[in-house]
């Protein structure tokens, strides 16, 4: 028996447990609520909610409010000041920085210990359960594991408090004997300069045998990349040809699928999808030929949805668990052992099954672009636009935005497609500018276009006076309430307006 094999025999016991998930879903869950008004009854958001009093998901819904994170961030903020008992029991010394909302660059997720442990970990421990289940061949702990991680900084003046990307906080705070199955080393993972870091967990991981992989796919790409330029190698298993499975998130991997497995030519590699956030721990794929992922509903995380056609209305539907119904886009609402209660996600989901609940992301609840993890919002775009035309005195009519995905070389870009009613008079330069400006208000942007490694500048293309108007009226949608959609985090629209611009030249 190898060591796999050795390794197998500790996931037996959640693999059994797991098995709960497929009929026990409604009651995981009010464990998980009762569990989490008990924990929180005595701090002060408890207290002003009176969660001693609520004994059932419909007391949860009608005495605690939905919350963004706008409405959360001042008790947060507190928290990261040091203060005790304000949405958890303790103080929460870890912040997972995340990208920002309409009024802030970024957004800082408190992860407390049971967080940290029983949500964070435990998602890492069941992929690894689930993928064993799925590959009773598996050979993934006779070698190590690649993980690429953040880095994180100190919060205000709090001892032994740090912010940072929650792949940072979950290295720091690993069990250490995880780090003898993992590169890079430590030190590596850490660094914050990507650039450095990128060569140097090439150069540390050449030689090793890897067979797995864990990250975002356009970072683990641009790795990969590296990894090859040093090898002189064609294929990426004849670096490591023990290589058998990518354990991805963060971003949709179809746009990257095609080019792993021209880089992955083995037939043995797998892939399997996983969902977590700064927020929490979501999802997992438990049948790798089933795209929808299972909802992990033994976690410290309650769930509740919301119709996507309530989304807007001033007292939506939300429905816990028990009914949501397959073929519905919900936005997701989330209670937490980190503290946030009643948050509302941002995530669209569409369940596929209910016996067990399964379920594939949607989108999100705004327009957006995240196909590399940059997260950018219509209210980014807006304010960046209105800071160029300032500066340039040009005029924008309308615009529409969208990602070219990246090609051989792990390059991508934004691309914009603007009409302006006055052009300004160097393209370039207010493309520039437009270019800073995301980065000055979008820190996951920021780290996509640092030094060009991930994400190249934005591209614009100046439209034809009327080109969004004959879009629009192409589609039957020209007047009344039809809107161009401003950001789009697949091609579709944006190359119907190029199609017509070219056929206008």
């Amino acid at each position: 028996m190898g060591l796999t094999g050795i390794a197998s025999l500790a996931f037996r016991r959640r693999q059994k447990e797991l098995e709960r998930h497929n009929n026990e879903g409604e009651a995981l869950q009010d464990e998980v609520l009762h569990y989490l008004l008990k924990k929180g009854a005595d701090t002060e958001y408890g207290r002003q909610h009176l969660f001693s009093t609520i004994h059932n998901s419909d007391d949860f819904a009608r005495q605690v409010p939905l919350n963004t994170y706008e409405d959360l961030k001042g008790d947060i903020d507190r928290m990261r000041h040091g203060e005790r008992d304000v949405l958890w029991p303790g103080m929460v010394k870890w912040y997972a920085k995340s990208s920002g909302t309409t009024n802030d660059k970024s957004k800082f997720i408190p992860v407390s210990p049971e967080g940290l442990h029983n949500v964070h970990y435990a998602g890492g421990k069941d992929a690894v359960a689930l993928y064993l289940m799925a590959n009773p061949r598996s050979r993934m702990f006779d070698g190590k594991g690649l993980i690429l991680g953040g880095s994180h900084s100190p919060n205000y003046n709090v001892s032994n408090s740090l912010v940072g990307d929650l792949s940072a906080i979950l290295i720091e705070n690993i069990n250490p004997l995880v780090n003898l199955i993992r590169v890079p080393k430590k030190a590596t993972a850490l660094l914050s300069d990507f650039e450095v870091k990128r060569d140097r967990i090439a150069q540390e991981t050449l030689r090793a045998n890897v067979t797995n992989l864990s990250g975002v796919p356009s970072w683990m790409l641009s790795v990969l990349t590296r990894v090859m330029e040093l090898s002189g190698k064609t294929h990426l298993e004849e670096v490591w040809p023990n290589l058998e499975v990518f354990f991805h998130g963060g971003v949709a991997f179809t746009p990257y699928r095609s080019q792993y497995q021209q880089l992955i030519t083995s037939p043995a590699m797998h892939y399997m999808e996983t969902y977590n956030a700064s927020e929490g721990f979501f999802g997992l794929q438990s049948d790798l030929s089933d795209p929808a992922m299972l909802l992990m509903l033994d976690y410290g995380i309650y769930y509740e949805f919301i119709p996507m056609d309530e989304f807007e209305s001033d007292h939506p539907t939300v429905v816990p668990l028990a009914g949501v119904q397959t073929g519905v886009n919900y936005a997701m609402v989330i209670s937490t052992s980190c503290g946030l209660w009643r948050y509302i996600l941002g995530d669209t989901v569409r369940f596929t099954s209910t016996n067990p609940y399964k379920f594939i992301i949607t989108g999100r609840t705004k327009n957006f672009i995240n196909a590399f993890g940059e997260e950018l919002i219509v209210d980014n775009a807006e304010k960046a636009l209105a800071y160029a035309c300032g500066e340039t005195g040009a005029e924008v009519l309308e615009y529409t935005a969208a990602p070219v995905f990246m090609d051989g070389n792990a390059k991508c870009r934004h691309q914009w497609l603007i009409e302006f009613s006055r052009p300004p008079e160097d393209l370039d330069a207010f493309a520039r500018l437009l270019d800073n400006k995301l980065q000055e208000i979008n820190s996951d942007y920021e780290a996509k276009r640092y030094k060009n490694i991930t994400l190249q500048p934005l591209e614009i293309i100046k439209a034809s006076t009327g080109l969004f108007n004959a879009w629009l009226k192409k589609k039957g949608k020209l007047g009344g309430q039809h809107k161009v959609p401003r950001l789009s985090n697949n091609r579709q629209y944006i190359d119907e307006m190029l199609e017509l611009l070219n056929q206008e030249q």
